[in-house]
């Protein structure tokens, strides 16, 4: 029980150092690309100890349920992850990769209960991209799963990462190739960057749902997007990379990963609403669907 413990807390610390690193890193990779110096490595953890000490406005009570909710489905999902060949993940046992399709489901919807209660309209138009930019990634992404699933029999991350190390990585074989290169084509969607960044579009609607956020309140939503960070990464990695026998290893591979969708942002204009729509249920979802299709053919 200790243990268990134990790990989840130290599960949940090693995703948002990670998630902080790569919000940094980010920066600065940016700020090289546009010959600029950029900001220190550790400025988002200077940005939410600061905003800690702000003065914080709430907008009601479900302004402050519906940022708990997301933040505390980021963390549960965090729990499913394993961190090093299955030996540190606190719930293991408990339902894998579906509890986790169902969970990712509330941490943008958790933003859009919170951010709604603000009254803003920037806030609401955000609101709504983000809602139907996750109905267009979602498509490909259960897709994806689906295929997974098939191809190892196994609904568990713990099993599936074994399985790779013990065979080869889910990219490089032939069945779960075209679902690996779809789930990098939607991952800048997942992540909110460019060219799929239509629910902040800091210069059209003054980034959207977190228009209303200030003090505590924006701090919490700095360490939900770096949960979401390290969610979407180390789920590519684990369902396609082979996980890792550690998380230096994982960590790695979660920077690579992180580091290619980075080049794709700094190269892509911003998509409208619908073009990202047509792309993300166009190619990715074309691509998941011959992979599950050839999944389910191949033995």
């Amino acid at each position: 029980m200790v243990t268990t413990i134990l790990q989840s807390i130290l599960s949940v610390l090693s995703a948002l150092v990670i998630g902080l690193f790569f919000m940094g890193l980010f920066r600065i990779i940016m700020a090289r690309i546009h010959w600029r110096y950029g900001p220190p490595l550790v400025q988002p953890v200077i940005d939410i100890i600061k905003l800690f000490f702000q003065r914080s406005v709430s907008h009601g009570i479900m302004f402050d349920l519906g940022l708990i909710l997301s933040l505390a489905g980021s963390m549960v999902i965090i729990l499913f992850m394993p961190f090093g060949n299955g030996c540190w993940c606190p719930l293991s046992g408990s339902g894998g990769l579906l509890v986790i399709l169902y969970i990712m489901l509330l941490m943008p919807f958790g933003i859009a209960l919170s951010g709604g209660a603000g009254g803003n309209p920037n806030v609401s138009i955000g609101i709504s991209r983000k809602l139907i930019l996750s109905l267009g990634y979602e498509v490909p992404f259960l897709l994806i799963v689906l295929a997974v699933m098939t191809r190892y029999k196994s609904i568990s991350l713990v099993e599936i990462v074994r399985y790779q190390q013990d065979l080869q990585w889910g990219l490089f074989s032939w069945p779960l190739c075209l679902p690996g290169i779809a789930y990098f084509l939607i991952l800048p969607a997942m992540l909110g960057i460019r060219p799929f960044d239509v629910a902040s579009a800091p210069q059209e609607i003054s980034s959207g749902p977190m228009a209303e956020y200030g003090g505590k309140y924006l701090a919490f939503v700095h360490i939900e997007h770096a949960f979401g960070l390290s969610i979407t990464i180390a789920l590519f990695v684990n369902l396609f990379l082979g996980g890792a026998d550690n998380i230096l290893f994982l960590f790695i591979k979660m920077l690579v990963v992180f580091v290619l969708g980075l080049f794709v942002h700094a190269v892509f204009p911003r998509f409208r609403v619908e073009q990202a729509i047509k792309y993300l249920w166009k190619w990715p979802t074309a691509l998941a669907f011959v992979g599950l299709v050839v999944t389910l053919l191949v033995k």
